[in-house]
């Protein structure tokens, strides 16, 4: 009998891959490992989505296992189902078609029925990205191939369109982890902004243009040999590239404000992400009012990114208190390019 089968009707249970014993058996028991191996194993943070585990084995290998929760680690309700791992490996599989090489770790299994896949691991020795820069580490040249990368993608995958479509056509984890928590949670939230974000709601569900990762953040992103890799593809869905640039965007918006003795270079690093983008896409034939809705969801998500079901956990309550009013403001008024946007907000958070 196949181990995999075999080893499922044994069990009326998911694997826990926080547990040693449970994951160590469950990889023996389907032939991952050696039947008398027993590898370290080492839980990863910072997700809320995924539990992420670190598996070194005695032949050198390290692997990445990720297995998806339904209840996301947030104070608030906040459910999705797990089958969207299935999500994240078919990401694993095709992103290299429309990435740099090496900008994605490679797929080594994938098991839908404990809702978990495995990676290869980042070979060492790596950062976060997003600590990096919480620690007052600024190199320009990082924004320049974030901008690259996901012009990249977007490009690329619009070019492929009629292969990816039908794998990544649909949206309901991009609609359960993304338009609900950040937009629509925060509408009933802040009536005031929310006619804006129903509108951004509706504009995002009516595009169907390019890939879009819908995670595009420094959180995601390990650096190694100076090099971006990309991780957690799970909400990766065929629809409007603005939401990608607008999303990224408020990672470096928000840490000017939190980091004022950086903030001159994160604001440059924010403007060379935004023109490297618009060097890379210019001519494509779908930019058209990309920017302008691009600008929207950068208010959008600046406003969720206090009070929605996310907030961004750097942030203390008096920078909160600052982003919230200035992504009002924004809301009130939105300029017309990322430019502004940037300038804008840069001189706010000065003033506030």
């Amino acid at each position: 009998m196949n181990l995999m089968l075999e080893y499922f009707r044994s069990r009326d249970h998911i694997v826990d891959i926080e547990d040693p014993k449970s994951l160590t058996h469950y990889l023996r028991d389907t032939g991952r490992l050696e039947s008398d191996e027993t590898p370290t194993l080492q839980v990863l943070p910072g997700g809320v989505s995924n539990k992420t585990i670190l598996v070194h084995r005695f032949n050198g290998d390290r692997w990445v296992i990720k297995q998806a929760l339904h209840k996301l680690r947030v104070r608030s309700d906040w459910f999705s189902d797990p089958a969207r791992i299935q999500v994240e490996a078919e990401a694993l599989r095709y992103l290299p078609r429309v990435t740099p090489p090496h900008s994605t770790p490679a797929l080594l299994f994938e098991d839908r029925d404990n809702h978990l896949l495995a990676m290869e691991a980042v070979a060492e020795p790596n950062d976060n990205w997003k600590e990096l820069l919480l620690a007052g580490s600024i190199d320009l040249a990082l924004f320049h191939q974030f901008g690259q990368i996901l012009a990249m993608i977007h490009r690329r995958s619009f070019e492929l369109r009629e292969e990816l479509f039908p794998i990544f056509q649909h949206r309901i984890y991009f609609e359960t982890l993304r338009l609900e928590p950040y937009y629509e949670y925060t509408a009933r939230r802040v009536t005031e902004a929310g006619p804006f974000l129903r509108d951004v709601i509706e504009e995002n569900r009516a595009c169907n243009l390019t890939l879009v990762h819908g995670d595009y953040s420094p959180k995601n992103v390990l650096i190694f040999n100076k090099r971006l890799v990309l991780l957690d593809h799970e909400v990766l869905h065929f629809g409007d590239p603005a939401f990608d640039i607008g999303f990224g965007l408020v990672h470096f918006l928000a840490k000017a404000l939190h980091l004022p003795e950086h903030r001159e270079s994160l604001i440059a690093g924010a403007t060379k992400f935004c023109r490297k983008y618009a060097q890379d896409t210019w001519t494509a034939p779908w930019i058209e009012g990309v920017e302008r809705r691009a600008v929207r969801n950068a208010a959008a998500c600046l406003l969720a990114r206090t009070v929605g079901r996310s907030p961004l956990e750097y942030l203390t309550n008096l920078e909160r208190s600052k982003q919230y009013a200035a992504s009002l403001c924004l809301i009130s008024g939105c300029p017309n390019n990322l430019s502004d946007l940037i300038e804008w907000y840069s001189r706010k958070i000065e003033l506030a």
